[in-house]
């Protein structure tokens, strides 16, 4: 039977850029204009501090981004992106549901992601190029 599986670093660049595509363009540039309004209902800390957050988080996840194509200690990185990705989705589901097009959607679609970033975790080493 033959080998179904992806290239190897076409899975580090599929993770990657999810992150970079939040990131850098959703937050940072701001080409997605409703990240902001879910930041900003946070009560109380939402209005006065939601650019800030929201330009904290760009740059967190392009790191993120960065860390997956470096491969350095992948099973911590995929951690790390579990860690982010759902406490974002618990506490954008509490503050921000109204704003949120398809929670449900959201959900299983990070769900799928996160374990393809496992997935990526479990490359070796040396067969991550």
């Amino acid at each position: 039977m033959p080998e179904l599986m992806p290239p190897y670093w076409l899975i580090r660049i599929a993770v990657a850029g999810v992150w970079l595509y939040e990131g850098l363009w959703c937050k940072l540039l701001r080409g997605e204009p409703r990240e902001l309004e879910v930041v900003k209902a946070v009560p109380r800390y939402g209005p006065r501090f939601g650019v800030p957050f929201l330009m904290t988080l760009g740059v967190v996840e392009v790191a993120l981004g960065l860390w997956v194509l470096s491969g350095v200690e992948p099973l911590l990185c995929a951690l790390a992106q579990t860690v982010l990705l759902v406490t974002l989705n618990v506490n954008g589901l509490i503050w921000s549901r109204h704003l949120i097009h398809d929670p449900k959607g959201m959900l299983v679609k990070n769900f799928a992601f996160l374990v393809l970033a496992w997935v990526s975790a479990g490359i070796p080493a040396e067969a991550g190029t």
